[in-house]
Formats: structure tokens, sequence, C-alpha cells
């Protein structure tokens, strides 16, 4: 899959099969249209083509009218987006940056501008919730007549239902908000992950709960930035970390800005995932996970970020995190070892 930053790039397709979105998440719905594009995109010769945003438009606007309340809270990084986009089969993604110019763009100046001469678009699928455009004054109707007049084919796909519930970035969205990790997963169709580079903090967890002094064996943390202020889910969870042994870790991991810690370290005012292993891998060394790429699923919330009032109480709040976490991976192995014949069993008794 190739990336571009902008429609005015080199290496661009000629012609493709695109939709357009801001794939918050790449949901079960965002799953099913690009599954959809890419059929259409194949029949047609063309390649497939998502269109997306950054920052997000309500992003944007919530910064120029000064109300940061109005930014949605954001489910993945970029990053973890064009992984999940890759992971769908696209052939292109095309970033644009959404400020003053693109905001300012009027429905039919978008579509000749960045649809037709920037990108080529030869069929068009859109959502039923579509629009855009300057003041979102665009709108499915809109793109179809343009695209009799000018020659493109428009397709509009409805709303992708679990349930009868409407699967969108917002539902996902409440889910995490609510620690609701298993509603998340039946949602995105996966568990909730979050991947990154492993980057340097304060490494005071070290330090904490060592068996000696200096020995720096206590609560090592693996550090990942969440590029965005304002992320979907926040607190202590039970995760599995990949990518730095065959099989994933088990770990306890902290979402959030870290109240209990001085505002001025290393990484003061971003939002950090901040993931203890439960056992650490010794060939790994004290400092084996910097600069390693990792992908670590919430799987279980424990609890809201807590501020604790001293070293000693953090310490000790740490502690019985990681005790929760492994109860939770304990039952979770109980849970395994049932058979399906002994589940069949307590599905009748249930029914009794």
């Amino acid at each position: 899959m190739k990336i571009f930053l902008g429609y005015r790039q080199a290496g661009l397709a000629p012609a493709c099969a695109l939709t357009i979105g801001n794939f918050d998440g790449v949901h079960r719905g965002h799953q099913a249209m690009l599954g959809l594009l890419r059929a259409e995109a194949a029949q047609r010769g063309l390649p497939s083509c998502a269109v997306t945003f950054e920052p997000h438009p309500r992003d944007y606007f919530a910064g120029v009218l000064g109300k940061p309340e109005l930014a949605p809270a954001r489910v993945g990084t970029l990053r973890d987006k064009l992984s999940q986009l890759r992971v769908c089969g696209l052939d292109q993604v095309v970033i644009l940056p959404f400020n003053h110019a693109l905001a300012s763009l009027a429905p039919q100046a978008f579509i000749d501008e960045v649809l037709l001469d920037g990108l080529g678009a030869r069929y068009v699928l859109v959502g039923d919730d579509f629009r855009f455009g300057a003041k979102r004054a665009g709108d499915y109707a809109l793109l179809d007549a343009a695209g009799q007049a000018q020659g493109f084919e428009v397709a509009r796909m409805n709303s992708y239902e679990v349930h009868g519930l409407r699967v969108s970035s917002t539902e996902v969205r409440a889910a995490l908000a609510a620690g609701q990790m298993q509603e998340a997963e039946r949602l995105l169709g996966r568990p909730y992950t979050i991947s990154g580079h492993v980057v340097h903090g304060r490494k005071l967890g070290r330090s904490l709960a060592e068996s000696a002094p200096g020995l720096g064996d206590g609560f090592r943390t693996l550090n990942l930035r969440f590029d965005h202020w304002k992320p979907a889910a926040s607190g202590i969870f039970a995760v599995l970390v990949h990518g730095l042994t065959d099989a994933p870790l088990p770990g306890v991991a902290n979402l959030g800005v870290r109240p209990s810690l001085d505002p001025h370290d290393v990484n003061g005012g971003r939002v950090l995932l901040e993931t203890h292993c439960l056992d650490w891998p010794q060939h790994l060394g004290g400092d084996g996970g910097y600069g390693k790429i990792i992908r670590v699923e919430l799987l279980h919330k424990l609890h809201d970020e807590l501020k604790y009032n001293s070293l000693d109480a953090l310490t000790q709040g740490i502690a019985q995190d990681c005790a929760d976490a492994r109860a939770f991976f304990a039952g979770q192995l109980s849970a395994a070892s049932v058979t399906p014949a002994q589940t069949q069993r307590q599905t009748t008794r249930d029914r009794i």
C-alpha cells in the first residue's frame, strides 16, 4: 500500500476507485465499505484508494473556535489507522491535511480540484451520511449529479449494523470511554490495540519495588506516545504485548497523563501508554525494549487513572494493579480450559 500526503504527489495512480472518510478506528463498518471498494475497483481494473484527513475535521474546527471540548476523542493514532487500512488491502491512501484552504473549498470545487484533477476518480463510494465541502454543503445527491454530468460513477453504501446497532466511530468511542473492551472488540472486529516505538521516560518505574537499590528490576515500563491529546480510552488495563518475543506477553498498562508524576518530566503533558510486562524477558536486559515497535492489546479495564500522594502509595497501587491483571489472565486461562461439553452442560443448567 502506497501512502501519500496530499494529492499533488508523484507516484499517485492516474485514475482510481476511491472512498472518503476519517476512518477513526477502521471499524467493521469501514472494513465492509473498503471490501466493497476493492471489489468494485478490481471489476473496473482500477487501483483502490482511501482518502482521509489529518487532523480530524472536527479537531480543526474545535481549534478555530477555541472550543477543545468539540473535538472528538480519538480511537486510534495515524500510525494505527494506516496499519489497519493496509490490512484491508488497499492500493493507496491519500492523507489530506485538513486546513483553512481545504475547509473553504465549495463542494463543486472539491469535486473538480481534489477528486477529478487531483486523484483521477473514476468511481466514488461514500456512506449514507456523507457530507463534504465548505459548511458541509455537499451531499450524496450533489455528488451523484456531478458524476452523471462529469463522467464518473458514484455509489452509496448503507450503514453497517451488528444486531441492529449501527457500527460507527461514535459507538466505538462510547464503548472505550465506558471501559467496555469486549463491546469495542465486537465493533472493531479485533481487540483494541495501540502500537508504536518504545520511547524513553523518567525510568522511575524500574526503581519502584526493586529487589535491591540500583538493580532496576521494579516496575519497568514500555512507553508509547499516543499522538493525540484526547484518547477515547483511558485508565489502567490488563494487556497483551506483541513484538518483544514470539508469544505475546501479559502486562498491565496505564493510558493517560499520569497524574501522580511531575508534569515537567520528559514526557510531561503528553498522553502515554505505559506498559509493565508481568514477566519481563530476561534476554532483553534492562533497556532491550527501547526503539522497538510493539503492539499493545487493551483487553480489560481495571480502573480509571488515580492520583497517588506519595511514591510509596504509587508503588502499592501498581502492585495491586499487577495482582489484579494476573487474576484476570488466570481467569481467562481457566475459562479457556472449559471443554465444549462442559460449556453445553453449563448453558443447559442456566436455561433450567
